[in-house]
Order: structure tokens, then sequence, then C-alpha cells
């Protein structure tokens, strides 16, 4: 399975989101739409999440001297 990129992700959900907001579509469609931008902004939020976390250690190490840790994906 391909990795899904953050920005790629945050294309799909802007996309989803405009369709909710200007299409004309039915309940059942708008209910598939809605579950499908809640799965990617949960994964948009991990991802930032993740991202925010490398820095931290890494400005955080930097202060201490450039001392680097593995960073778990």
């Amino acid at each position: 399975m391909a990795k899904v990129s953050f920005e790629d992700s945050m294309k799909r959900l802007e996309d989803v989101v405009g369709r909710l907001e200007g299409e004309e579509v039915s309940l059942e469609e708008s209910l598939k739409l809605f579950e499908q931008g809640v799965k990617l902004m949960r994964f948009c939020h991990l991802r930032l999440s993740e991202v925010e976390e490398k820095v931290q250690i890494l400005v955080a190490d930097e202060k201490e001297g450039g001392r680097l840790e593995e960073f778990k994906e």
C-alpha cells in the first residue's frame, strides 16, 4: 500500500469540503463525504502532531549540544 502524503490528504480534504459546501448531494453521499473528511482530518492532525514532536526533539537537542535521537514513525 502506497504511503499517502500530508499534502495529498489536505488536497483531498479541501475537495471533500468543497463538494459538501458547493454541490447538491444526496444525504447518503453527504454522509460518505463527511466520513471521508473526518478520516482525512484525523490523518492530517496525526501527521502534524508527529512533525511537531520531531521539531520539539530537534530544538531541544540543539539546546543540549546537538544530540539527535531516532524518531519513531
